[in-house]
């Protein structure tokens, strides 16, 4: 499946910034959340092609996010890509538990992430 479309939940106004920089760049379509609540809530509004989530976010975080999207039959198909600042290794494994594709570390790494898209095409 090719990635066009990608929803960037972050409630960070600069980090969708720069996100939305790198991928726009890349030519993805790009469609943006500002909680983890709104993240769900689009996901199955738009049906994008891949979501990169962050984790630390007020009310529904980004671990319970990535859960209520992939255990969802009407979202499960999309991957998840947690993107947090959290890098301790616990975060990662239990990222992943909760059906993330994948894990990046914030401050973000353009090629990396890039890559890790590539990765799921």
């Amino acid at each position: 499946m090719a990635i066009k479309k990608v929803l960037v939940v972050d409630d960070s106004a600069t980090e969708r910034h720069v996100m939305g920089e790198i991928l726009g760049k890349q030519g993805f379509e790009v469609s943006y959340a500002e909680d983890g609540e709104n993240g769900v809530a689009q996901a199955k509004l738009i049906k994008p092609d891949l979501v990169i989530m962050d984790v630390v976010m007020p009310g529904m975080n980004g671990f319970q996010a990535t859960r209520a999207i992939t255990k969802d039959p009407e979202t499960e198909h999309i991957p998840v890509i947690i993107c947090t600042t959290k890098d301790q290794e616990t975060d990662k494994v239990w990222g992943i538990r909760q059906g993330a594709k994948d894990y990046v570390v914030k401050p973000i790494n353009a090629a990396e992430l890039l890559s890790k898209i590539a990765a799921l095409g």
